[in-house]
């Protein structure tokens, strides 16, 4: 029974107004994700590399705050974070502060395949990712004129960090809306097995060294032979809860994976980390719950596609 859910972020308050003139294009991005790496598991792919896939494509998708198309921080770079972890082992790879490798969870996925360290930083981490056949870029391929022109709105307002993450306006006439571009992963493969994945370029204007959730195994990401977790919001609040292990804690104490997800959020919500999560547990169900405007999401259950943004 292979199982797959995404997401692409979740931020915004206030009804949400509808898709913006880019939006189709992110669908069409899930919708490719979903078909291709649900395929993938049908024919019998693991959990761990089917997530590990489905990331990539993300990444790859400018439009999406992640690889190609990440924000930029307040010294103009980019710095990207991924995390992956695999339920039958508890193994896991995390790469934080990264500059240089077109796919920062494939070299997540190396330093889990490897087993120790289970996270690299910086330089570091670029470095084990081209030794290890990732793919190498510049700063400038990077960057996309959309967020450039984000990171220029928000210097010019003197704005909050992630104030204009997800604001569209800035290239279109349409109103924008605020909030995290995460994107993450979460499948279930023909035996069984648990995997999540989660990859981020972080918050517009965020301060030089800042580290988010999503790097870091608990609190934006989570797996175990239970449940597999990804999660999407305002990292520090998932950090000083460890958000995505969770889930796991109150599935063990009894709650079903719909009241866990929904718990989570209503835990996070008042330290300020509104946001939202993806999670597929051992029997194949799915959630993707948000309390934030809206959430890029999508799942692929016995070959039906779903994706939504709105409520």
């Amino acid at each position: 029974m292979p199982r797959l859910a995404i997401h692409g972020g979740a931020g915004g308050d206030g009804p949400w107004k509808g898709p913006t003139d880019l939006d189709p294009v992110r669908i069409l991005c899930m919708e490719s994700v979903l078909s291709t790496v649900g395929s993938m598991l049908e024919s019998g792919i693991c959990a761990e590399e089917a997530v590990t896939i489905a990331v990539e494509m993300l990444e790859d998708e400018p439009l999406f705050n992640a690889g190609k198309g990440s924000v930029i921080a307040a010294n103009g770079s980019v710095t990207m974070d991924a995390s992956i972890m695999r339920g039958r082992d508890s193994a896991v790879g995390s790469v934080v502060n990264i500059q240089k490798s077109r796919h920062p969870i494939r070299v997540a996925q190396k330093i889990l395949q490897k087993g120790w360290p289970v996270m690299l930083n910086g330089k570091a981490a670029d470095r084990f990712g081209l030794e290890n056949g990732v793919e190498q870029v510049e700063q400038e391929w990077l960057i996309t004129d959309l967020r450039q022109a984000q990171w220029q709105k928000w210097k010019d307002a003197n704005s909050r960090p992630g104030s204009t993450d997800e604001d569209d306006s800035v290239i279109l006439d349409h109103d924008g809306d605020q909030g995290m571009g995460t994107v993450g992963a979460v499948a279930l493969d023909k035996e069984g097995n648990l995997a999540a994945a989660t990859s981020t370029g972080g918050m517009t204007g965020k301060p030089d060294g800042r580290i988010g959730d999503t790097p870091i195994i608990g609190a934006g990401t989570w797996c175990d032979p239970s449940v597999a977790v990804s999660c999407t919001g305002v990292g520090e609040a998932y950090i000083r809860t460890c958000a995505a292990h969770e889930i796991s804690t109150r599935m063990r104490l009894g709650q079903n994976l719909e009241k866990a997800c929904n718990s989570m959020l209503e835990m996070v919500e008042p330290l300020g980390g509104r946001g939202g999560v993806i999670a597929i547990d051992s029997k194949g169900n799915i959630e993707l719950p948000f309390q934030t405007m809206l959430m890029y999401r999508g799942s692929y259950r016995n070959g039906e596609i779903f994706t939504a943004i709105g409520p």
